[in-house]
């Protein structure tokens, strides 16, 4: 029940990776038969995740990750177009990957705008624009949320970044392979995305870099990946990324349905039977399979490493801050007093996940907030 922080790698993209790691191992800048052997194999995944978000494959740049595709995007951006304006419009609910790349830009002169959101999650559009400076030349909102799930507008914004002459990039590694994300339907010019999500491999991800984009490489070196991104090419684990790009583009609809009647159960079990329990984020505009719960009188900690115990894998906040007490700053974007998002759970399904299981957890959930809730003193008032 935590997908969103990582997801097994599909039966499928296992046997798509291993020949690249066993017989078919050359490097794809090499010009003998091994080396033309792996690089056919790279040009071929490549068109594969450019199929999956209705991309050209010369605009696909293969990263390590979503992480570092978040700062190839930014720091590429800002700082090959210096000279047209240093003006950055984020959000507060971003992923690490980008606040903490944007702090950094800020000690390198960049000046940056993060934009509140709802209480639903939500970009304010009128305030995006408000935010706009003449010396803007990036907006860098995520397709949907990490911690709960909420899908922004970001239609909306292209059109907005369109008019204004403005770089776009989205960070949609938790959209990829959930809902559609088609680049021109979007608007954006640059999109980050991670294998890991999807049931591919750790340690590779994508940016997804409109033709015409200029940006500027962060890794130096032997001038790889349209010398934008130096380093000998993760053949397998781009390999394992296309494969599970190609599963997705054949099963994220009927996937996104049946995830999606799966959340309405689990919260209806769940807000049905637990008093002074909420959703946090938005039922209306949410990734399928997610929910963040909300829960008075119980600490979320507490929780989680009880279904734990039960065999229930959920978590409390992201995966990349769930060893940090202080309360996640998504949900106090969100306008949550601190006591609450200390009582936050957030639950992710996947392909495996059954009717069984939600029936299941919705039980463990609501038998540990009782059990909590009964030795607090606040619960007992």
């Amino acid at each position: 029940m935590d997908h969103s922080a990582t997801t097994p790698v599909a039966a499928e993209v296992l046997q798509a990776m291993l020949p690249y790691l066993s017989d078919r191992f050359g490097n794809a800048s090499s010009l003998h038969g091994f080396g033309r052997e792996a690089k056919e194999a790279l040009e071929e995944s490549r068109e594969k995740v450019a199929k999956l978000l209705g991309a050209g494959p010369e605009e696909i740049i293969f990263t390590s990750g979503g992480t570092e595709s978040d700062n190839l995007a930014l720091k590429g951006i800002v700082r090959r177009n210096r000279r047209q304006g240093n003006h950055i419009i984020t959000t507060k609910i971003e992923h690490p990957a980008i606040l903490e790349t944007c702090r950094a830009l800020e000690k390198e002169g960049f000046s940056v705008t993060y934009l509140p959101v709802t209480e639903e999650g939500l970009v304010d559009i009128a305030a995006l624009e408000a935010a706009i400076r003449p010396e803007t030349i990036l907006i860098s909102v995520m397709h949907a949320n990490n911690e709960v799930g909420t899908i922004e507008p970001i239609e909306e914004i292209g059109r907005l970044a369109a008019e204004k002459d403005i770089y776009l990039h989205t960070d949609a590694v938790q959209s990829v392979g959930k809902i559609a994300t088609k680049v021109d339907s979007l608007g954006v010019d640059l999109l980050s995305l991670s294998a890991h999500k999807i049931y591919g491999p750790k340690g590779v991800g994508a940016l997804y870099v409109r033709k015409g984009s200029k940006l500027e490489s962060i890794v130096q070196g032997g001038g790889h990946e349209r010398g934008l991104r130096s380093g000998t090419e993760n053949v397998a684990g781009i390999a394992g990324l296309a494969k599970a790009a190609e599963l997705c583009e054949q099963n994220m609809a009927e996937e996104g349905e049946r995830l999606s009647r799966l959340s309405e159960r689990l919260a209806a079990l769940v807000i049905g039977r637990v008093k002074d329990a909420w959703i946090n984020g938005t039922m209306k505009r949410r990734l399928p399979g997610s929910l963040n719960f909300g829960f008075s009188y119980v600490e979320g900690e507490s929780l989680l490493l009880y279904l734990d115990s039960k065999g229930i894998a959920v978590s409390t906040g992201s995966a990349c801050s769930s060893h940090k007490l202080e309360p996640s700053h998504v949900l106090l974007s969100l306008g949550l007093p601190p006591v609450n998002c200390h009582g936050s759970l957030r639950i992710t399904m996947g392909r495996s996940n059954t009717e069984e299981d939600v029936d299941y957890v919705g039980e463990c959930i609501v038998e540990a907030v009782e059990r909590f809730r009964g030795i607090s003193a606040l619960g007992r008032e």
